[in-house]
C-alpha cells in the first residue's frame, strides 16, 4: 500500500513539473525579442514658430520591440541626440546655426545629454494596423508618460511601424521662446509642442 502510495506522488510530481516545464516553454515560444534595424529606421523631428516652422532628422542609435503572441507589447527606442540635423535649411543659410542652438542648454543640452529615450510599455490594437501605444519619454533627463497612436504591421517575422508624436517640450525644461513662461514674444515665440515621426522596422 505504501508503495502505490508513493507511486502515485512521484506520477503526481511529474506531471506537475512536466506541465510547469510545458507552460515555461510556451510563454518562451508566445514572447519574442525584435531588434530595430537602425539603418533604415529613424525619426524625423518638426518644430513650429509664429513665422513658419523647421524640420530635421534624428539617429536611432538602437533599440528593441517586444512581441506577444505576435502583438506588440513593449520595447526601447534610443535617439542620439547628438546625431540631429537641419532638412529645410542649408548649412550656410542657418542650418548649422540653428542646429547649434538645438544642441546648447537652451533645447537638449547634448553635452550633457547625448541620447532620448522612448520606452514602450504597453500597446492595443484598435482596429486594422492601429495601435494605441503607451510608454514613457525621456528627454533631458526628465521622463514623463506618453501615448499616442501607431500603425504596426507584421509580415515574414518582421515589424514596420510608423507613428507621430506630440511633445509638449516645456515638461521636459525646454522653455527657450515658450509663450508660456515669456512675454512680448511677438513673432519670435517657438510653439510648446513638437512633433516627432517614428519610422521603424524591426526583425
Amino acid at each position: 500500500l505504501k508503495l502505490k502510495m508513493m507511486k502515485k506522488r512521484i506520477l503526481l510530481l511529474s506531471a506537475i513539473a512536466l506541465m510547469a516545464f510545458s507552460n515555461t516553454l510556451s510563454a518562451k515560444h508566445n514572447h519574442s525579442d525584435l531588434k530595430i534595424n537602425t539603418k533604415v529606421s529613424g525619426v524625423e523631428w518638426i518644430g513650429k514658430k509664429v513665422t513658419g516652422q523647421h524640420s530635421g532628422g534624428i539617429t536611432i542609435k538602437e533599440g528593441t520591440l517586444n512581441l506577444h503572441d505576435g502583438n506588440l507589447s513593449g520595447g526601447t527606442i534610443v535617439m542620439d541626440m547628438s546625431s540631429i540635423t537641419c532638412t529645410d535649411l542649408k548649412p550656410e543659410e542657418g542650418a548649422t546655426k540653428l542646429v547649434g542652438h538645438l544642441n546648447s542648454p537652451d533645447f537638449f543640452d547634448v553635452a550633457n545629454h547625448s541620447t532620448a529615450t522612448l520606452k514602450i510599455i504597453g500597446a492595443k490594437k484598435t482596429e486594422g494596423k492601429k495601435h494605441m501605444v503607451s510608454g514613457t519619454l525621456t528627454i533631458k533627463g526628465i521622463t514623463k508618460p506618453i501615448t499616442f497612436e501607431a500603425n504596426v504591421e507584421m509580415k515574414d517575422g518582421k515589424l514596420g511601424a510608423f507613428a507621430e508624436v506630440k511633445v509638449d517640450r516645456t515638461l521636459y525644461n525646454i522653455k527657450y521662446g515658450s509663450g508660456k513662461f515669456f512675454e512680448g514674444l511677438g513673432d519670435k515665440m517657438i510653439k510648446d509642442e513638437f512633433i516627432i515621426k517614428f519610422k521603424i522596422a524591426a526583425e
